[in-house]
């Protein structure tokens, strides 16, 4: 039987969390350094310091490099509420892309590789980028179509290649840097400073989400030189290490979601059962109480889907199909409770007098990123073919 309950002590911190975040958190939501690139790293210490001193930052990292070690299900409920305001997975340090970086490098870092960089992440002193994804024709939902090289230089690593839509890198203090590495038949992944040498934001894009903080930049990197020891793992297995950061990346993305799919859900309820049109409330109207209905059935939908994958990662289990269900699925039906919010609120939802706007403009951009909901699709297809064979 499959028991997806969180342990007692995640309950009481999920609870901590959402009532920090409505009372602490939401309050930033007008400030102007919360921009068109995301939040400025000055309105991010401060959030990040808010939640350090409610003994809330890092929940998802070991305690022995400052977090909570909670499970991926324990992370489900934390991460949910975080989510009930864009800048609640900001001030607890669980936002992409130091999240996922976080869980990589405490899998596959080394010692002296968490004490120099997992520690400071983990206390929010530092921000990190991840960069894998490239410009046509290279690396994008195909990462065997990695362009950026990597090659050996005696006691050192020579970086060259463009990549883009590298979250959070303006700002940051280090970067996962993956590339192609031919002397090893494979990818390699290496921790790379941002003040190394040869690396050049090029610019920051405009894109249509922004809670982020750093927003997303196109780098090029130009005879990169890192001393061997920054490997991140072992050469040639950077493929590999992706899928070891992807695949619970994609389910934290969909848990910190749902928390803002509920909170426009929410809007959108309360809208309906205050204003008036034709002599009954809207929610009165058959219309718009459908909507809310099918609201309530997609995040109840969508929170099993991020159980049921949360609990076969903390079993240990091979989980990479049903991450891209749950990704799928998720982004799909969290996009459908937003739109639906937005509907719902008529000319009020598309201002910012109500958070569904804001929330509409990121959450569309998630059936993108992580992969597009068609790859995960063909993938899915695939392996329901492939086991036919077994």
């Amino acid at each position: 039987m499959i028991d997806f309950s969180p342990e007692p002590g995640d309950l009481e911190l999920a609870r901590r969390t959402a009532t920090f975040v409505r009372d602490q958190v939401v309050p930033y939501e007008s400030d102007p350094r919360w921009g068109e690139h995301g939040p400025t790293d000055e309105l991010k210490n401060e959030l990040v310091a808010l939640a350090g001193a409610e003994g809330l930052l890092s929940p998802h990292v070991a305690e022995r490099y400052g977090g909570h070690g909670l499970s991926h299900v324990g992370r489900a409920i934390v991460f949910e509420e975080a989510g009930w305001s864009m800048l609640g997975p900001i001030a607890l340090n669980i936002a992409a892309p130091d999240e996922g970086n976080a869980h990589l490098l405490e899998h596959v870092g080394t010692d002296e590789q968490k004490q120099r960089w997992l520690t400071p992440l983990a206390a929010g002193e530092i921000r990190t980028f991840f960069a894998m994804t490239e410009p046509s024709p290279g690396a994008g939902s195909d990462p065997s179509m990695l362009a950026s090289t990597v090659h050996s230089d005696g006691d050192e690593l020579v970086f060259n290649g463009h990549k883009w839509l590298i979250t959070g890198a303006p700002g940051a203090a280090v970067g996962i840097v993956m590339a192609r590495d031919d002397e090893f038949d494979g990818a390699t992944m290496a921790l790379v400073p941002s003040d190394t040498p040869g690396i050049t934001i090029d610019r920051v894009l405009d894109t249509l989400d922004s809670s982020f903080t750093g927003g997303h930049a196109e780098m090029t990197f130009t005879d990169v030189r890192v001393p061997a020891s920054t490997v991140l793992g072992e050469r040639g297995e950077g493929f590999r290490y992706a899928q070891v950061r992807l695949a619970p990346a994609r389910l934290t993305h969909c848990m910190r979601w749902l928390g803002a799919a509920r909170r426009a859900h929410d809007t959108a309820a309360r809208y309906a059962a205050e204003r008036e049109a034709f002599g009954v409330t809207l929610g009165a109207h058959e219309g718009v109480s459908f909507m809310l209905a099918d609201n309530e059935m997609d995040i109840r939908t969508a929170r099993l889907h991020i159980l049921h994958t949360a609990w076969m990662l903390d079993r240990g289990e091979r989980a990479g199909k049903a991450s891209s269900m749950a990704k799928t699925v998720c982004a799909e039906a969290i996009w459908r409770v937003v739109d639906r919010s937005m509907q719902i609120l008529g000319g009020r939802g598309v201002t910012s007098d109500t958070p569904v706007e804001r929330i509409f403009r990121d959450v569309r951009a998630f059936r993108i990123y992580d992969g597009p909901s068609e790859v995960h699709r063909w993938s899915i297809g695939r392996r329901v073919l492939r086991d036919l064979d077994r």
